[in-house]
C-alpha cells in the first residue's frame, strides 16, 4: 500500500518556509469527532493534541487560542487576561474567513489574516505537540519550542478541565 503524501496546505508551506522540522500524521477524519478521534487514531495522549480555536473579542477582533484537546477555554478568564470585556468563539463562517481553513482543519500556521495568538501556558512544557496541519484528517507533530519561535504566542492560563 502506498504511503499517503503530505498535503501541501498553507500551514505546510508556512512551516517549511520557517525551517520547522515536523512530522506528518494523517488519519480518518470524523465529523464533530474533535481531538478525541485524532488522538485515538494516532495513538497519542489527547492532552498533547492541540486545538486551534478562533475567537473574537467584544470589538469583533479575531484571535487564536491554542488549547489542550482534553481541556476547554474559560472565555471569561481569557477576556480578563487579555484586557477585553468579553471573548467568544467565532461563527464557523467567520473563522473560515479569518483563517482560510475549514473548521476541523484550522491550523495556527499560514492563516489568511494575521491575528494575535494565545497559548495555554502548560502546552509549552510538553515534549511534543500535535496541531492541525491545515486540512481535516491531518496533524503535524512538532516541539513547543518551534511553535513559540514561529508564532510567538502569548502564554495564558485559561484551561478548564
Amino acid at each position: 500500500m502506498a504511503k499517503e503524501k503530505t498535503p501541501v496546505t498553507a500551514a505546510v508551506r508556512a512551516l517549511r518556509a520557517a525551517g520547522v522540522g515536523f512530522s506528518d500524521h494523517l488519519y480518518n477524519y470524523e465529523e464533530k469527532g474533535g481531538t478525541a478521534v485524532s488522538s485515538r487514531e494516532l495513538g497519542v495522549d489527547e492532552h498533547c493534541v492541540i486545538k486551534t480555536l478562533v475567537m473574537e473579542n467584544d470589538a469583533k477582533q479575531p484571535l487564536i487560542v491554542l488549547m489542550h484537546g482534553d481541556r476547554q477555554v474559560s472565555t471569561k478568564e481569557l477576556a480578563r487576561q487579555i484586557g477585553a470585556r468579553s471573548v467568544e468563539p467565532c461563527r464557523p463562517e467567520a473563522a473560515q474567513k479569518h483563517t482560510g481553513y475549514l473548521v476541523g482543519g484550522t491550523s495556527p500556521f499560514g492563516v489568511r489574516r494575521q491575528m494575535p495568538v494565545y497559548v495555554e501556558e502548560s502546552i509549552l512544557s510538553l515534549p511534543l505537540i500535535y496541531l492541525n496541519g491545515g486540512k481535516r484528517g491531518y496533524l503535524v507533530g512538532l516541539t513547543p519550542a518551534e511553535l513559540q519561535r514561529v508564532l510567538q504566542p502569548t502564554p495564558v492560563r485559561v484551561a478548564i478541565v
